[in-house]
């Protein structure tokens, strides 16, 4: 997992649209990089919301937000679609942009092991430098995580 301070690895990968999208491509901008595990879930769901419902309190702070999880575009269209969401959302099919934040790990439920997104959050300076990291996601307050009080 990179730490506080580290420089965010650059990526290019696909959004919803299918539309190349790289870190690089905000340098100057504060980037909110966020990983879910599944769209239209419970949990993702509030998380997306709660980002949605204070989009005008983060942009004025200067931040972009941009989501990530292993769904498709297709998927990423109708999740939007269905919540109004008014930011990106990278369709990492094959991990690249996972594994390079090292957010696919070895997870455990009900005593069964898999590889899975680890649900955590990257603040991002204008220079690239990773500000914050949430690994304690409150899905329904995430807002308050990011920005200062």
């Amino acid at each position: 997992m990179l730490e506080v301070g580290q420089q965010a690895p650059d990526f290019t990968a696909r959004d919803q649209n299918g539309e190349s999208i790289s870190l690089s491509q905000f340098k100057g901008k504060k980037v909110v990089l966020y990983f879910y595990p599944r769209d239209n879930t419970p949990g993702c769901t509030a998380q997306a919301c709660d980002l949605r419902d204070n989009i005008d309190r983060l942009s004025t702070a200067g931040y972009q937000i941009i989501g990530v999880s292993t769904d498709d575009e297709k998927s990423h269209q109708k999740f939007i679609n269905k919540y109004e969401l008014p930011f990106p959302l990278i369709a990492d099919t094959d991990n690249k942009v996972h594994e390079l934040f090292g957010t696919w790990q070895l997870k455990k439920m009900y005593g069964k092991e898999y590889m899975g997104t680890v649900r955590t959050t990257f603040v991002i300076d204008e220079d690239g430098r990773i500000e914050d990291v949430i690994s304690k996601v409150k899905t329904k307050e995430h807002t308050a995580q990011i920005l200062p009080q």
